[in-house]
């Protein structure tokens, strides 16, 4: 009998060489693997052709990774704003990822399926609630450059560079021990521009950019960071126990995914 919960993780469709494929960040996968203590399983980018409903079958939580693409803007209702210079490549879009995750991602957490979502799932997540984007958040008045600097050193783009407010009572304080601020990564070009419906604030940057959401009425744990806290998911405690609480909860949709099965087997046979 499986003993660990399957995490399903969501790829992105790009192209080796001249082949199509679709991949997944090793930091991730280690993150789910030995963060989470579960198995994980990556989901390619295919949309319709893998079915949400039986993808949900198979997997006890999902995890929404980060991204170079980010969402369509057509998706939220918005026309493309590039800022074609040399600071700023035009944006890098995916419309497989587009149409696999937010739809899967809307299944999930209607059907009770644990979520975690960073950084372009975290924008996903709230699209699919209604919400919209920034596309260029440095370009916007008031905001701070929330972007790495990718001349300097992984380790560098990935150190906390900005503090965050914690909302109080909210799930991610909860997790941080009761903490009011905590201390992020920051490696994005866009952030929410308008909340979605049902989304609460669980987190916020200095220039008052949303940092975190959690979903209000899921039934099993929803959060979204835009930060990447699968960086240092073995040393940095937040990032840790948000990956342990995301395990926690897959084990529990795994337990009780197994209670009903035998439940059913049992009234089958009666």
């Amino acid at each position: 009998m499986r003993t660990k919960p399957v995490v399903g993780i969501s790829a992105d469709r790009t192209t080796i060489g001249h082949h199509p494929s679709h991949v997944v960040g090793e930091k991730y996968i280690a993150a789910i693997v030995d963060g989470s203590h579960a198995l994980a399983l990556l989901l390619p980018a295919l949309g319709e052709r893998q079915p949400a409903k039986e993808l949900l079958s198979i997997v006890d939580g999902l995890l929404f990774t980060g991204s170079y693409s980010n969402i369509e803007p057509h998706r939220y209702g918005d026309e493309p704003n590039e800022l074609n210079d040399a600071n700023t490549p035009a944006t890098l879009r995916d419309p497989a990822r587009d149409a696999t995750t937010l739809a899967l991602m809307r299944a999930a957490i209607d059907a009770g399926v644990p979520v975690l979502a960073l950084c372009r799932g975290f924008q996903e997540m709230n699209v699919v609630f209604g919400g919209t984007l920034h596309q260029n958040v440095h370009a916007m008045s008031g905001f701070n450059d929330h972007r790495e600097n990718k001349g300097d050193s992984l380790d560098v783009q990935y150190a906390p560079s900005h503090s965050i407010s914690l909302t109080q009572g909210g799930v991610l304080q909860r997790l941080a021990g009761g903490a009011n601020e905590a201390r992020v990564n920051s490696l994005h070009a866009q952030g929410i521009r308008r909340l979605g419906a049902g989304l609460a604030i669980e987190a916020t940057a200095t220039d008052g950019l949303i940092e975190a959401v959690s979903v209000k009425d899921a039934r099993a744990f929803a959060l979204g960071v835009q930060w990447h806290p699968e960086w240092k998911h073995a040393s940095d405690a937040l990032s840790s126990a948000i990956f342990h609480a995301f395990g926690e909860a897959c084990r529990e949709q795994m337990r009780s995914k197994r209670s009903k099965r035998s439940k059913q087997s049992e009234n089958n046979h009666a």
